[in-house]
Parts: structure tokens; C-alpha cells; sequence
């Protein structure tokens, strides 16, 4: 029996395809080297020179400097190597400005020329351009802007975010608000640590303001959305009595005590011990306000009467030295009293079940206790009533941000409306206009938009005889040659405005109309000669038939007889004023009518009555006729 052969070597086969395989390519560096960085921040650094706009030579220098694969557009390593190149040269200049010893944001000015010309703001508004126009990632000006904030002092910080202040519209486009809103977010939250609370207030209230315009109202990187309080903000006030004091220190503590309450209110009224002593604390102080009331001279000392002398502070001094004087402050007094109210509101708010708020006894002592709070706000002068309704309206708004934010902050964009359309085939109806008709509608409408329209000198302008006669002059001249059928006289309402104007106007010529129709009430000036003169005189015919009018009444006037009245009622004479409605007959026209019949219409009944004798004489000999023939058939 044979062996088997051993099965055939791949050896070969291995061999082979070795020879064919490819070397492996190098990996890819996606960061520059410090040589093609070099170069790139020259380029930049001679850019920064010319004083031109941006905009004339920021993407030539970017090509130059780049040379990237499409001519307007870096790709993402392109990106990443002129923001490597970029964030040195800014580093680099930051530390040339504080060496000279000149601001930051005014480093490169020339004293000589008025105009700006400092190199970091050049370096931004070039890289602002290119992020806003799409050459570059939209995020790289706001990397650059929190690296500047990062190196520059607090003092330097200002000019800073002013700048940020002056682009806040470019900045908040949607190509770079994108790519750069927590970036932004970022810097504005580092520098508001870095800031003290006390002495930077305007600064904090400039970044705060800033984050509310730039950031949409539904963004929820800026909502509280679990409502989790400050704790950290603990007041510090003192424990023991000190010697020489002569403000009862019980009352004291016992005011500043309720700070621990309003820091965290959640904490408060889930711990009825808390509440108790709260509650019992409140009373004391709300009884030593009304115990003390204040005059009006107290709020003329303060100058609470006078907006812009007003001082409103963020803390004040615990000291029981200052006791005495913060209870005569009204300012001092209605800020205890309005963290009363927005304490008692957070534990009203909208949305809580019967679990989750206040029980039946807590919500008795907090409705008496807000009704006195409200009466102490409404007597601290001066204008204790207005300042009261302020901030009830003020708390009434929070219900409403309350209840957004439990229904999960909806965003308050709506959709733009698509109308669905009709199906195919389908009947359409007919538009039902709101006024009758389409015309109308269309006027009100316009009305409506154009509220001056009714006020206009133009609208109610009346055109002049002569200027609305005119064409009507120009058709009737007879080497115009115009057809009937275009004839402004065979317009009806041309010829009816015309008249209208012509009664107001043009008396005279409104009374021609009578006599020559609408071509006579054109005034003269207007008409040819030779068209003039048919209307300059009455027409013959129109004289006779006057004439003959005025003949047939002079000889019916004496022979109209007289018609007596019947006598009055009341037993008046036969001498009464003739009977109303009688008509007198006029004999010669009775004589005219009667010769004018002729004798076939006199003589014109007696031939009809003797037609149904004939008729009768025929029937009978029909008849006769008729029964010879019967007999004759027997």
C-alpha cells in the first residue's frame, strides 16, 4: 500500500506574497512642525502691519501661510495647525505688551494717528472675519478669547470683554454660536470666579448681562432646573454679647438667625422643629417692626425718595454696633420683609401636591404672617404702596418661571406654519370674502394696514371741470375719429361722476344737460369751434314746440268752467274755494277728438252685433239639412 504524499508547502506561497505586500505607510502627523509654525506665525506677524480691513487681506494670508487643499475651506488638520500657530503669536504678544508696560487691548497704538491700530485686536477681528465667513472652524476666535483672559490680569480683563461686549452680534450668529457656546461659557463662568463679589459688582453685572443676551432664553445650561440652593453664602453675625451694647442682643441674634432660614428654605419646612423656631423667631422681629414704625422724615434721611440716590446693597454689615441704626433704615427694613415674601412664595409655588407642601397649621401661619409682612412694606416710606405692588408683580412673574421650568423649559421657538396641501382632484371651495367681495376685502385690508389713508390729502382730492371733461372734449372733435362703441359718452359711470361734479361745480353747465345731453355739459373752452357753435344756441325745434305750448294755453284759459264745492260740513256758505282733484275739459280738444273718428269706428258695434244673427241662420239650415238626410237612410 502506497504512503500518502505529504501535503503541498504554502512556503512558497508565503513567499510571494510578502514580495507583492506594500510597505506601510508612515502615520500621519496631524500637528505642524515647529518649522511650518514658524513660518505661519511670520506670515501673520506682517499681516498685522497693514493697515488695511481685514477683509481685503485675511484669506490671501491664510492661503499663503497654509496653502490648503481647497482654496477657501482648511480641513481639520489645517485647522489644528493655524490654531497652533495662532495661540503662540498671541501668547507672544501678550508678553511684549506687559514688558512695554501698556494695556493689553492698546498695545501697537500710535500716539500720532487717532485710529486704533493694536496688533491683538487686529489678530482677532482676522481671525473673527475668517470664522464668520466660513474659511476656518467657527471656534477658533473664541479659543483664542479664553486664552487671552487666562493670561491677562483683571484690570486687563475689562477692556477684554468689552471687546467681546462690541462683537456680541457676530459672535452669536448660528455658524459660530455652535461651535463655540460652551467655550464662551467656559470663559465667562472663570471669570467670575476670579472677581471679587464686593468690589467687581459692575464688572459681574456686565458678564451676567452679556450671558443673558448671548444665550437663547430656553438654553439649559443657564437654568437652575433642580432649584438647588446657595448654602455658601452663610452670614456671620455675632454669638456672644459684647460690653457696652446697648441694643437688646436677643433680638439680635434672633434677626440674623432667620439668614440660616432663608439660605435654604427646602430645609426649613420639611423639619418641623426648623419651622417651629422660625416661625417663632419672625414673630419677635415682625412685632418689633410694627412696634417701631417709621415717619417720613426717616425716608427724606435716606434719600429713598430719589431713584438715582437710592443705594441698594448685596450684604449688610452684622455688627451690633449698627443695630440700632439699620432698624431706622427703611431700605435695611424692606429687605428683611422681601425675603419674607419670596420665602413664603417658594413654599407656595405652583405644582406641588398636597405631600410635597405645607401642611394645614403651616399654611394659616404662613398666610397671617405674609399679611403682616405686607402691611409693614405698604407703611416703610417713602412710597410704601408702589413698592409693595412692584413686587407682587414681581413674584407673580415667578410663578410663571416656576411652571416653565417644571414642564421640562420647552423651547419658545415655534416652527414656521407649513400649510397642507389640498388634495389632488379634490373640489375646492369657494373663498368666502369677508366683506362680499374681493374688491372689498382688499380695500378694508389695505386700510387696515395703512392707517394714514383716511387722513390723506390725495385721497379725497376732486378733479376740476375742465381737467375731468377733457377727454370727452377730445372725442367729440370730429378729426379724432373716434368709434361709438370707445366714445367716453358711452360710458355710464364716466358720464354719472361727471355730473356729480358739474352739480357741485358748473351750474350752467349742468342745466345744459336737459337741453343737449352729456355733450352739452362740456365746457365751451374745451370743445373746436365748429363743435362749439352747435351748443352756443337752443335748438329750433325746441323754441317751436315752447311756442305752440304757450298758444294752446292762452286759449284754454277762458273757457275752463267753474266747478263749485260742495258745502263744508260746518255750515260754511256755497262761496267755498273749489273741490280739489276737479279738472277743467278743454271743449276745442273734445271737438278735435270727435272729428277725428271716422265712420267705420262709429258705425263699428252695429256691424258686429249682427254677425250672431248670420251665425244663428246657419245653424239652423244645418240642422234642417241634417235630418232630411236621417229620413232619407230609413
Amino acid at each position: 500500500m502506497a504512503e500518502p504524499s505529504p501535503p503541498p508547502s504554502n512556503a512558497g506561497l508565503r513567499i510571494l506574497l510578502s514580495k507583492d505586500r506594500s510597505p506601510p505607510s508612515p502615520p500621519s502627523t496631524a500637528v505642524s512642525s515647529h518649522a511650518d509654525r514658524d513660518r505661519i506665525i511670520g506670515v501673520f506677524r506682517s499681516a498685522l502691519s497693514r493697515n488695511e480691513p481685514p477683509e481685503t487681506f485675511a484669506l490671501p494670508t491664510v492661503q499663503e501661510a497654509i496653502k490648503p487643499q481647497k482654496e477657501t475651506v482648511l480641513v481639520l488638520e489645517e485647522n489644528q495647525s493655524l490654531e497652533n500657530a495662532l495661540r503662540p503669536l498671541l501668547q507672544e504678544l501678550v508678553s511684549s505688551a506687559v514688558q512695554s508696560g501698556k494695556k493689553i487691548m492698546q498695545y501697537g497704538n500710535s500716539l500720532d494717528s487717532g485710529e486704533s491700530n493694536c496688533l491683538i485686536t487686529r489678530l482677532l477681528d482676522i481671525v473673527l472675519y475668517l470664522c464668520e465667513r466660513g474659511h476656518v472652524e467657527g471656534g477658533m476666535v473664541f479659543q483664542l478669547l479664553e486664552d487671552l483672559t487666562e493670561m491677562s490680569t483683571i484690570k486687563d480683563c475689562k477692556d477684554i470683554f468689552g471687546y467681546i461686549e462690541s462683537q456680541q452680534d457676530v459672535l452669536g450668529k448660528q455658524e459660530l454660536f455652535g461651535r463655540g457656546k460652551l467655550v464662551m461659557l467656559r470663559t465667562c463662568n472663570q471669570l467670575l470666579r476670579r472677581l471679587s463679589k464686593a468690589n467687581d459688582v459692575v464688572f459681574c453685572g456686565r458678564i451676567i448681562m452679556f450671558l443673558a443676551h448671548f444665550f437663547p432664553l430656553s438654553e439649559r445650561s443657564a437654568l437652575n432646573i433642580k432649584g438647588v440652593f446657595n448654602t455658601s453664602n452663610v452670614t456671620k453675625y455675632e454669638k456672644d454679647a459684647m460690653d457696652g451694647i446697648s441694643v437688646d442682643f436677643n433680638f439680635y441674634k434672633t434677626l440674623w438667625s432667620l439668614q440660616e432660614h432663608f439660605s435654604n428654605p427646602a430645609l426649613t419646612y420639611t423639619n418641623p422643629a426648623k419651622w417651629q423656631k422660625f416661625s417663632s423667631n419672625l414673630a419677635v422681629v415682625l412685632s418689633t417692626f410694627e412696634a417701631q414704625p417709621l415717619s417720613d422724615d426717616d425716608g427724606k434721611l435716606n434719600n429713598l425718595d430719589q431713584e438715582e440716590d437710592a443705594a441698594f446693597n448685596i450684604k449688610y454689615l452684622t455688627s451690633s454696633k449698627l443695630m440700632g441704626l439699620e432698624l431706622k433704615d427703611p431700605s435695611f427694613r424692606r429687605h428683611i420683609l422681601v425675603q419674607c415674601l419670596i420665602f413664603f412664595d417658594y413654599l407656595k409655588v405652583p405644582g406641588k401636591n398636597d405631600k410635597e407642601g405645607p401642611t394645614g397649621g403651616m399654611k394659616e401661619e404662613i398666610k397671617s404672617c405674609e399679611e403682616r409682612v405686607k402691611k409693614l412694606l405698604e407703611g416703610i416710606p417713602p412710597k410704601g404702596n408702589e413698592f409693595l405692588k412692584s413686587i407682587e408683580h414681581i413674584l407673580e412673574r415667578e410663578k410663571n418661571w416656576v411652571w416653565w421650568k417644571r414642564d421640562g423649559c420647552l423651547a419658545f421657538e415655534k416652527p414656521p406654519f407649513e400649510k397642507k396641501s389640498g388634495q389632488a382632484g379634490g373640489r375646492k371651495r369657494k373663498p368666502r370674502w369677508r366683506l362680499g367681495n374681493k374688491e372689498l376685502s382688499q380695500l378694508w385690508k389695505w386700510a387696515e394696514q395703512n392707517p394714514n389713508v383716511l387722513t390723506d390729502p390725495d385721497r379725497v382730492r376732486m378733479p376740476s371741470i375742465t381737467e375731468y371733461w377733457k377727454p370727452l372734449a377730445e372725442d367729440m372733435d370730429p378729426s379724432a375719429g373716434i368709434e361709438e362703441e370707445y366714445h367716453h359718452k358711452s360710458n355710464r359711470v364716466y358720464c354719472w361722476k361727471g355730473l356729480r361734479f358739474s352739480a357741485r361745480q358748473d351750474l350752467d353747465g349742468f342745466a345744459r344737460f336737459s337741453d343737449y345731453g352729456i355733450e352739452g355739459v362740456v365746457p365751451s373752452e374745451l370743445l373746436p369751434p365748429e363743435v362749439n357753435a352747435k351748443f352756443s344756441s337752443k335748438p329750433a325745434e325746441k323754441v317751436k314746440r315752447l311756442k305752440r305750448e304757450d298758444s294752446k294755453g292762452a286759449s284754454a284759459q277762458p273757457k275752463e268752467p267753474q266747478v263749485a264745492a260742495t258745502p263744508e260740513t260746518d255750515g260754511g256758505g256755497s262761496g267755498g274755494d273749489p273741490e280739489e282733484g276737479a279738472v277743467p275739459m278743454d271743449s276745442d280738444n273734445a271737438a278735435e277728438d270727435g272729428q277725428k273718428r271716422s265712420p267705420e269706428e262709429v258705425s263699428g258695434p252695429e256691424s258686429g252685433q249682427c254677425e250672431p244673427e248670420t251665425d244663428a241662420d246657419d245653424n239652423m239650415k244645418t240642422e234642417t239639412t241634417s235630418r232630411d238626410a236621417r229620413a232619407g237612410e230609413k
